[in-house]
């Protein structure tokens, strides 16, 4: 079976679409064995600039052959950001031109990746498999609101509604998505094969190594720092709070990063590390440090129907968890996870009187049970298998 994967990010790349590529993949050539071809069009490590790593531009893996696009260096602006994705796109027509694949697979959070498989499936009459991982038109919506970039929502709404629709089957990584897909596709079933927990962290012992209750409380965020995070509105106000009540230690880059580091500075705080992206072997590190780790969102209502794929990364560590997320996501984490407080997104307040809660658990979480119903190398087998059988209609 011949299979064509669209992934803006993969491998060494860091982000959750890059280790959810890699293990479908992987479950893709465990299901399928000597059967598959597989072609996998993404882009040069591209996620940080902060954080530069070198792949080869093409790969061949047994039958994994994996193409790598170099994009221009560029920020976390729209508009970089669309001038970046132009550069993937134009090279993916190059590369797939007078080709056929039984299926075309496309991952995707922003809807371009999506709309780009829906084109090349089109063209080379393939069957089309949508992986979406987050709602587009929903977060523009919000995002754009008072901007003059709104009256680009129509054309967004009108491509997303062509994309879904020209799918032959359709996954969304958040039961919160749903509603929001069956409104375009409302007789089509739609999976749900969520993210999940990599094999690795569940071989790792996360248990700080000495517990000196003397020290301050350590609080670890680790991920993108971008408008999607708000951590720029929500991390000054609360650690002003927790000054000598706690330490926090920010991880990572983004657009608002520097938003962040200038809003740090008034008030002044003294208590507030910001480091920059780390490979997840020194990852590992900081999460045994930490004796909470945080999660949170910006309080926009289409980031109610999200489920964070750092939410399955942290239970597995088994670090009591600071949560500031509304809707589905502060619901799945009541229900499924425990040793969890949850919080108002943006709330300062609210973010340090949870954390003070926290502050009494300061031993390992027993989460043995979501880690083994969220185990990623189980979603991906399933998720594999609906893929194949849809490529075996072929």
């Amino acid at each position: 079976m011949r299979i064509l994967i669209l992934s803006f990010y993969f491998p060494p790349d860091l982000s959750a679409g890059s280790f959810r590529a890699r293990a479908l993949v992987e479950a893709l050539e465990a299901e399928a064995g000597s059967s598959l071809s597989l072609d996998i069009i993404t882009t040069a490590p591209n996620r940080y600039q902060s954080h530069q790593v070198i792949a080869p531009e093409f790969e061949e893996l047994g039958s994994v052959r994996i193409h790598r696009i170099a994009l221009p260096a560029h920020q976390s602006g729209m508009r970089d950001q669309a001038k970046a994705f132009s550069v993937y796109a134009r090279r993916v027509n190059v590369l797939t031109r007078a080709r056929r694949w039984d299926l075309v697979v496309a991952t995707s959070s922003r809807l371009m990746t999506a709309a780009l498989g829906a084109s090349v499936a089109r063209r080379s009459r393939s069957y089309l498999y949508l992986d979406i991982r987050d709602l587009f038109t929903d977060t523009m919506n919000d995002l754009l609101a008072e901007s003059t970039l709104r009256l680009l929502l129509p054309v967004f709404d009108r491509l997303e509604r062509w994309t879904l629709r020209r799918a032959d089957r359709v996954n969304v990584v958040s039961a919160g998505f749903l509603p929001h897909v069956h409104k375009v596709l409302p007789e089509q079933p739609v999976r749900t094969f969520t993210n999940g927990i990599d094999e690795e962290f569940m071989d790792i012992d996360f248990a700080k190594r000495e517990q000196d209750r003397s020290q301050l409380p350590l609080i670890v965020y680790a991920g993108n720092i971008g408008d999607g995070q708000g951590l720029h509105r929500v991390i000054p106000g609360a650690a002003k709070r927790l000054e000598g009540k706690a330490k926090l230690r920010i991880i990572g880059d983004g657009g608002r990063r520097a938003q962040l580091e200038r809003n740090l500075l008034e008030p002044a705080t003294s208590n507030v590390a910001l480091l920059p992206p780390v490979s997840r072997i020194k990852l590992f590190d900081h999460y045994r440090d930490a004796d909470i780790l945080l999660l949170h969102l910006n309080d926009h209502p289409a980031f109610h129907k999200v489920l964070p794929s750092k939410i399955f990364e942290y239970a597995a560590t088994g670090k009591p968890i600071l949560a500031g997320v509304a809707g589905y996501a502060a619901d799945f984490l009541r229900s499924e996870v425990p040793g969890v407080e949850v919080f108002a997104p943006c709330d300062a307040a609210a973010m340090s009187d949870a954390a003070e809660r926290l502050f009494r658990i300061r031993q390992v979480v027993d989460r043995e049970a979501f880690c083994e119903r969220y185990a990623r190398k189980s979603i991906m087998r399933e998720f594999a298998k609906d893929i194949l059988a849809l490529g075996k209609q072929v």
